[in-house]
């Protein structure tokens, strides 16, 4: 498995950042670093908060990360939301009906999970997003939509965004800068 050295890396309020490499060289495991689930040797900071004086959970709820499959907890969705009363725009730009709140888990398909989580991230008021592949179970048409939302979402909120990506016409779409993970080092592309 990959192990990233001297990494430093800055992403500015509204800027999304796509990271990309090859399978098990150390994308996921960056994002699990930076959101306080895995150990690491380095120094974490968003802004001027070092990951290291913040206690995990309160860090956690700030720089969230979304994974290509994120877990569901309780049987109907609206109940994995800080807030759910006006996501009704939100959820007609991600090309959901505003009656999916209302549904259990488990009529879900693995796109409306995968968009869902998206949304169920934004709902808690992050300070940063860490994305792995948050269009991976989605058709073409719904990852431009979902692209368009969060690239609007998060230059509105002005989060810096870790975007990790195989697809290189979607960095292309979305990222200010891209990186790749080559052996175990990050290059600017």
């Amino acid at each position: 498995m990959g192990a990233l050295t001297a990494v430093s890396l800055s992403i500015a309020p509204g800027e999304i950042v796509c990271l990309s490499g090859p399978s098990g060289s150390g994308k996921s495991r960056l994002l699990r670093a930076i959101a306080d689930l895995d150990d690491h040797g380095g120094e974490i900071w968003l802004g001027d908060v070092a990951q290291a004086a913040v206690k995990a959970h309160r860090w956690r709820g700030w720089v969230m990360l979304v994974p290509s499959e994120s877990p569901w907890w309780a049987e109907r969705v609206d109940e994995h939301f800080a807030d759910h009363r006006d996501l009704a725009r939100e959820l007609t730009d991600l090309g959901l009906e505003p009656g999916v709140l209302g549904w259990q888990v488990g009529r879900l398909s693995s796109g409306e999970k995968q968009r869902l989580a998206l949304l169920r991230a934004c709902s808690y008021g992050p300070r940063a997003l860490l994305l792995d592949e948050p269009t991976a179970n989605l058709d073409p048409e719904l990852t431009l939509h979902t692209e368009g939302w969060l690239g609007r979402w998060t230059r509105r909120q002005r989060l810096p965004v870790l975007w990790v990506s195989h697809d290189r016409a979607q960095i292309g779409r979305v990222a200010d800068r891209h990186y790749h993970i080559q052996g175990s080092q990050l290059e600017h592309r």
